[in-house]
């Protein structure tokens, strides 16, 4: 999201009332809402610890409920299409969409977005897609911002943030993917005939579950939200020195402007502002306590790890009260759901893969959705 577009938007939370002004950020030609975590993989990982994090992540993938049929990989209708959701390189949308072959039915299908997490890219996502599509919903995955098909090298994402940092004129740590959402809303609900529109879920990893929260928030297109690892209190953290395991993921940007800041290390004012300056209002008026309570009363399922020291258990207290009050406002208190699992740090699990399908069936399929959305 280029910094010539200028926006703002107010986000309405049950029965249509004016909750949160969200955003106020910079954008031309176009009205854009906003709001975001990262994945265990930096460039500063060693390469073995890289293997053995993709294994347990494949792992978990794999792991998701599938419906059992022969040969599905050849019943699969496989797309890979691109959208443009703004001028320049990085707004062409690599899109990887996986379902059953029709059998020449009309009839609508669920949707799910999935999105990858820091160093990854669409193509990791594949058995997860895979598994959704043989239960029937249309599986879309893509590449985010800088990841990818959209990295023209290893250490683009970095080079990206840095930039932000020194430019002030890209957003993409969690905004510009974040647009790219709300353009692909756009195209699942008004362009594709075998997509019901009403139902169309979000899900995603890490820094893709920091997109999932985000998306969810701005564009009630997307009806069910499961941001798994990657829901945080970034105020919360900066306030309870609970800010390093985060900054470490993308240190390099953090060492940068800790350089330009004339500091002899990174310290809780080079934090507040590197988030400030490429993510502006993501510790403050976007940030979980008023970004979260804004998805009521569409079905949100938060699953995080207890021990996870990139998504502290101490920053989501209140976010999590505060969601919790505004689905019962909502009446619909079963909508909204919070689980840390006991023992396990930054890392995607079966059982959250798991949860996360049947959060997904409950609400998306046909027969199952009995809650208000």
């Amino acid at each position: 999201m280029s910094s010539d577009r200028s926006f703002s938007t107010f986000f309405h939370v049950n029965n249509d009332q004016p909750k949160i002004l969200i955003l106020e950020v910079l954008v031309k030609k176009c009205t854009l809402f906003l709001l975001v975590t990262n994945l265990l993989i930096t460039g500063a990982m060693e390469t073995h610890e890289a293997v053995d994090f993709r294994t347990e992540f494949l792992r978990a993938l794999e792991s998701c409920p599938k419906e059992h049929i022969d040969n599905l990989k050849d019943m699969l209708k496989e797309e890979n299409i691109h959208l443009h959701t703004e001028a320049g390189e990085q707004g062409k949308l690599p899109l990887l969409i996986l379902s059953l072959k029709e059998k020449k039915s009309e009839e609508r299908r669920p949707a799910v977005v999935f999105m990858h997490g820091t160093s990854a890219n669409k193509e990791w996502l594949r058995p997860w897609l895979e598994a959704y599509a043989s239960r029937g919903y249309v599986a879309i995955g893509l590449d985010s911002r800088y990841h990818g098909e959209r990295a023209d090298s290893k250490t683009a994402y970095q080079d990206a943030l840095i930039s932000s940092w020194k430019n002030g004129d890209t957003m993409p740590f969690i905004f510009d993917t974040v647009w790219d959402l709300i353009k692909l809303a756009e195209y699942l609900t008004h362009q594709r005939k075998d997509i019901d529109p009403q139902r169309i879920g979000i899900t995603g990893i890490s820094l893709g579950g920091m997109h999932a929260w985000f998306a969810a928030a701005v564009d009630t297109r997307y009806s069910v939200a499961v941001p798994l690892i990657g829901v945080q209190g970034f105020k919360w953290a900066v306030d309870n020195d609970a800010w390093q395991a985060r900054v470490n993921s993308i240190k390099p940007l953090f060492e940068e402007a800790r350089i330009d800041m004339g500091k002899s290390e990174i310290d809780k004012e080079v934090v507040e502002k590197v988030w400030d300056r490429i993510a502006p209002g993501l510790a403050s008026q976007f940030d979980a306590p008023n970004s979260l309570p804004v998805i009521a009363p569409r079905p949100l399922y938060l699953l995080n790890g207890a021990e996870d020291p990139r998504c502290p258990l101490g920053g989501l207290v209140v976010p999590a009260k505060r969601a919790k009050t505004a689905y019962k406002k909502a009446m619909s208190p079963g909508n909204f759901k919070f689980v840390a699992e006991d023992g396990v740090g930054h890392q995607v699990t079966s059982f959250m893969i798991k949860e996360s399908s049947d959060w997904f069936d409950k609400f998306l399929k046909p027969g199952n959705m009995t809650s208000k959305l």
